[in-house]
C-alpha cells in the first residue's frame, strides 16, 4: 500500500513493519495533500506574521484582528479532483470542508469565496462538469445561509480533464471565542459529532494526491464525499454553542484523512497521546472494520477535547441540535497513536512519526525550454469587432448566470455584490471587509514569479478601488506533478512571486492550501499554473464605496498607471491568434506606490466610479463601466508610442480608472504617481479615440456581447 520507501523508513523507525491499518493511516497522513511533502519547504518563504495576525498557518483556518474585540477566521481549501469525478458532490463538500474549518475555530461563516477553473464550454462533458460544480456550490452555500460573494471564473482547454473548485471562507468571532486544534491536556475526553461514520471518502487524501486517469469516473468515486448541507447548518450552531459556552478544549473538523487526521495531529500539536476506541464511533453501515472508520471521509463531522465532567453536557447540546455524538477516546501521555477495536489494539503508532513524521524536500527543478516570441501579431483590420470579441469570450464576458444562483444576500452583511472589483461587507456600523479572489494563468504560465507577484498586486487593486486595505491573503496553490522538474520550477517561481508581493504590500500569508497532481491521463495534459488566492481588506466607510460604473454626467475620467507592450498571456492573443507569447506583463518598480494612491484617491469620498484594470486591458474595463451611460475617451496620451491593440488589449498590472466631479482634489492625491486624464463620462455610447483609431460601442453592442455566458447557459 505504501511507497517502498517510505514503508521501509517507517518500518525502520517503528522496529516493525506497520500493519494494513496503520499503512492506512500513514499513506493519507503522509500524502502530499496533508503533509506538504514537497512544498513545505517552498511555504516557508512566505511571511506569515504580522500586526494584525493572531494565529497564523497551521491550524484549520487562520485568525486575523478585525477590531473592537472582533476577529476574522480565514481559510482556503480546494476539492479540485473530487469535482471532476463527482461535480455536484465534489464541489459541495468543498464548500462544506471550508466552512467547518471555519466553525472549528469557533468562528461564524459570513461569507464564501470561490476561485473557479474549466475546460471551454464547447464540449458535452465541460459543460456538464460547469453545470453540476456550479449547482453544487449554490446548493450548499445557499442551504446553510452563508452567502458566496464574490468569485472567478476562468475558461482553458488544459482544465477539460481536471477542473479546479477553489473555496475560501470568512468567518467573524469574538477574540475571547477562539478555540484552536492544538489539545490541552491528558486525560480529556475526545467527543465525535454530527454525521454518521460510513464508507464514503475512503483514502479521499491519497486520492487527492496523484493524477486523474481516464477512468477515474467510476474508480474512484468511492473516494468522493457526500454533503448535507441540513446536517451541517445544525453542525454549525452546535459548534458553535459548545464553543461559546466554554467546553471545547480544542476542536477540530474531519476532513482530509478522517477520523485519523483530526485525532492524530490534534493531540501531536499539543505534544500529547491519543487512545481511539473505535467501537464507540457511530457507524452509518454495518461491517465497517477500523482502516475504514479510521480514514473515511464522511462529512459534517467535528472532534472537541472535553474535559471528563462536560462530556454529558456537549452530548445534550448535540442532542438539542438532533445531531449523532459519542465519546470516542481520550488524550494521554503516552506519545502513541492508539486504536482499540472490540479489545484488541489495531493501531499502536508513535504519534509525532504519524502526525509529523513524513518527509519534506525540495524536488528538482528545472526552467522548461525558452519560448521563441517571433515576430508580433498582425493588428486586426476591425478592432471594434475584435474588442466585442473580447468582451464576449467567456473569461471575460458577465458571470451574472453563475453569481445569480447564489443567495449572496444571506446575512444582510453584503453591500457590494458579486459581479464587482471585490465584494464588501458590512462588519460593525460603518467598518466592513471587502474580499477579492482569483489570479490569472496564463500569465503564470509565461513567468511564474511575476504571475505569481501580479496575482498579490492584482487582489490589492481591487480592494483599494473600493476604498480598502489588504490585511491578510490565504492561497490556493494548484499545480501539476511536483515530480517533473519544469512543474516544480514553476511551483517555486510562483511561490517566490507570491511571497515577494505579499511582503512589499505587507499582507501576510497566514493560510491555505497546496493542490498538486492536477493532471489528467485522459487528455495527457497538465493544467495552467494557478497560484489561486483570496484576499480579506478592510475599510471604515462602507456607506461611501464607490460604484464600478460610470454614474454622473460630466464627470471625469482618470487613468492612473501605465499601459506597457505586455500582450502576453493577454485574453486578446488567446482569442485572435490562439497562442500566449509576448511581452509578458511585470509588476512595475512603483506598484505599491500606485496602489496606495489608489486608496487615497478613493478616500477623498469625491470618486464616484472606480474600476480596476486588468483581464482584457482597458477597452474592456471602460466597457464594463457603461451599463447605463457612455464616455467619450481619447487614449492618446496615456498610451503614447503603443499600437492600438496594445493600448486596448494590454494587461499591464496596477492599473486603474476612476471618475469624479472634482478632478483636481484627485490628481492631488495622486501625485508622485503616473496619471492620465483621458475624457469624460456621458451619452449612450462609448467612444475610443487613439491617434488615428475610432471605435464607437452603444450601450446594447456592450450588453449583448458580456452576456455571451448567461445567453449560452439559458439557451
Amino acid at each position: 500500500m505504501l511507497p517502498e520507501n517510505d514503508l521501509k523508513l517507517i518500518t525502520e523507525k517503528m522496529g516493525r513493519e506497520p500493519n494494513i491499518v496503520e499503512q492506512g493511516c500513514f499513506l493519507n497522513l503522509w500524502s502530499e495533500h496533508c503533509s506538504y511533502r514537497s512544498s513545505g519547504p517552498l511555504l516557508k518563504t512566505f511571511t506569515t506574521t504580522g500586526e494584525k495576525v493572531i494565529i497564523g498557518p497551521g491550524d484549520d483556518a487562520a485568525i486575523v484582528d478585525f477590531e473592537d474585540g472582533w476577529v476574522l477566521a480565514i481559510g482556503m481549501e480546494s476539492h479540485n479532483h473530487p469535482s471532476y469525478v463527482d461535480p455536484h458532490n465534489g464541489a459541495a463538500t468543498g464548500v462544506g470542508g471550508i466552512v467547518r474549518d471555519i466553525i472549528s475555530m469557533g468562528a461564524r461563516p459570513i461569507a464564501l469565496m470561490d476561485p473557479l477553473y474549466f475546460g471551454p464550454l464547447n464540449t458535452p462533458k465541460n459543460l456538464y462538469l460547469f453545470e453540476h460544480i456550479i449547482e453544487g456550490i449554490a446548493s450548499y452555500g445557499n442551504c446553510i445561509g452563508v452567502p458566496v460573494v464574490r468569485g472567478e471564473a476562468f475558461f482553458d482547454e488544459t482544465y477539460s480533464g481536471n477542473p479546479l473548485v477553489n473555496v475560501a471562507c470568512i468567518g467573524l468571532a469574538k477574540k475571547e471565542n477562539i478555540v484552536t486544534a492544538i489539545s490541552q491536556c491528558a486525560g480529556n475526553k475526545m467527543v465525535l459529532m454530527g454525521s454518521t461514520t460510513g464508507r464514503d471518502g475512503l483514502g479521499g487524501a491519497s486520492f487527492a494526491s496523484r493524477d486523474l486517469s481516464e477512468s477515474s469516473e467510476a474508480e474512484d468515486r468511492p473516494s468522493i464525499q457526500i454533503g448535507d448541507p441540513f446536517t451541517e447548518k445544525l453542525l454549525i450552531e452546535a459548534t458553535l454553542e459548545v464553543v461559546e459556552s466554554g467546553y471545547a478544549k480544542s476542536c477540530r473538523d474531519l476532513g482530509a484523512a478522517g477520523l485519523a487526521g483530526a485525532s492524530s495531529e490534534m493531540a501531536s500539536k499539543g505534544n500529547l497521546g491519543m487512545h481511539i476506541i473505535a467501537d464507540n464511533v457511530i457507524l452509518r453501515e454495518k461491517g465497517m472494520v477500523p482502516y475504514e472508520i479510521l480514514i473515511a471521509e464522511s462529512q459534517e463531522r467535528m472532534l472537541f477535547e472535553v474535559e471528563p465532567q462536560n462530556v454529558d453536557a456537549v452530548l445534550a447540546i448535540a442532542k438539542k441540535y438532533d445531531l449523532n455524538a459519542s465519546m470516542i477516546g481520550k488524550l494521554t501521555e503516552r506519545l502513541y497513536y492508539t486504536v482499540e477495536f472490540k479489545g484488541e489494539i489495531v493501531v499502536d503508532i508513535p504519534i509525532k512519526l504519524l502526525a509529523e513524521g513524513a518527509p519534506t524536500c525540495e524536488m528538482p527543478a528545472s526552467a522548461p525550454a525558452e519560448r521563441t516570441e517571433g515576430e508580433k501579431t498582425k493588428m486586426p483590420a476591425d478592432l471594434k469587432q475584435t474588442l466585442l470579441e473580447v468582451l464576449s469570450s467567456h473569461n471575460v464576458a458577465s458571470k451574472e448566470w453563475i453569481y445569480r444562483q447564489y443567495d449572496h444576500e444571506v446575512q444582510i452583511r453584503t453591500t457590494v455584490k458579486p459581479g464587482d472589483d471585490a465584494s464588501v461587507l458590512r462588519i460593525d456600523g460603518d467598518k466592513g471587509i471587502i474580499l477579492s479572489c482569483g489570479c490569472n494563468p496564463r500569465h503564470t504560465m509565461l513567468d511564474p514569479y511575476q504571475g505569481g507577484k501580479g496575482t498579490v498586486y492584482e487582489n490589492a487593486m481591487n480592494i483599494a478601488v473600493k476604498g480598502g486595505k489588504g490585511l491578510a491573503l490565504v492561497d490556493c496553490l494548484n499545480f501539476g506533478n511536483p515530480q517533473r522538474p519544469d512543474i516544480y520550477w514553476y511551483l517555486k517561481n510562483a511561490i517566490l512571486g507570491l511571497g515577494d508581493g505579499s511582503r512589499e504590500l505587507q499582507i501576510p500569508v497566514v493560510g491555505g492550501n497546496v493542490s498538486l497532481y492536477n493532471e489528467s491521463d485522459e487528455f495527457d495534459t497538465a493544467i495552467l499554473p494557478t497560484p489561486s488566492i483570496g484576499v480579506v481588506g478592510t475599510t471604515n466607510n462602507v456607506a461611501g464605496t464607490p460604484l464600478s460604473s460610470f454614474a454622473n454626467e460630466g464627470d471625469t475620467i482618470i487613468l492612473v498607471g501605465e499601459t506597457r507592450d505586455e500582450l502576453g498571456g493577454s485574453e486578446y492573443y488567446s482569442l485572435i491568434d490562439k497562442k500566449m507569447d509576448g511581452n509578458v506583463p511585470k509588476v512595475p518598480e512603483n506598484a505599491t506606490q500606485i496602489v496606495d494612491s489608489v486608496l487615497k484617491a478613493v478616500s477623498t469620498g469625491k470618486v464616484t466610479a472606480s474600476h480596476d484594470v486588468s483581464l482584457g486591458g482597458l477597452g474592456v474595463a471602460l466597457s464594463e463601466m457603461c451599463p447605463c451611460i457612455g464616455a467619450n475617451v481619447d487614449f492618446s496620451k496615456a498610451c503614447d508610442g503603443l499600437r492600438a491593440d496594445d493600448a486596448l488589449f494590454s494587461e499591464s498590472y496596477v492599473r486603474a480608472i476612476l471618475a469624479t466631479s472634482e478632478p483636481k482634489l484627485i490628481e492631488e492625491a495622486l501625485r508622485g504617481v503616473p496619471y492620465t486624464i483621458i475624457g469624460t463620462v456621458g451619452g449612450d455610447k462609448l467612444k475610443i479615440k487613439f491617434a488615428d483609431t475610432f471605435i464607437e460601442l452603444s450601450l446594447s453592442e456592450i450588453d449583448m456581447a458580456r452576456s455571451s455566458l448567461t445567453k449560452q447557459m439559458m439557451e
